[in-house]
């Protein structure tokens, strides 16, 4: 499977923006899927992830009620809103996936084949 993510930009903090992650060449219900983010000079960290059919999701700590993943499979498209935007959220966030599996998804880098090119998103303070 092949993603793109994109929906990046420059905002000012307390901004909203959303991330669409565009999935082609195989079935994206098949696929597991999931954001994470790499500031310069940091370790690529989890966002949120969701299953294959959207009935599971999870969030990272750091934007929990702030941000929230969803997909839609006739779409083969996935989404990341992300509302109250702080300066610390400022990375190139990426989208991923992994073939469906029974319980939570994963929430490991390692867990992901499959990677997008990523989108660059700034908060300015």
């Amino acid at each position: 499977v092949q993603l793109q993510a994109s929906g990046g930009g420059l905002v000012q903090a307390g901004d909203s923006l959303r991330l669409p992650c565009a999935a082609s060449g195989r079935t994206f219900s098949s696929y597991d899927a999931g954001w994470f983010r790499q500031a310069p000079g940091m370790e690529r960290e989890f966002v949120a992830a969701i299953s294959w059919s959207g009935g599971s999701a999870y969030n990272a700590d750091s934007v929990k009620g702030r941000f929230t993943i969803s997909r839609d499979n006739a779409k083969n498209t996935m989404y990341l809103q992300m509302n109250s935007l702080k300066p610390e959220d400022t990375a190139i966030y990426y989208c991923a996936a992994a073939p469906a599996r029974r319980g939570i998804p994963q929430i490991a880098v390692e867990g992901y084949p499959y990677w997008g090119q990523g989108t660059q998103v700034t908060v300015s303070s």
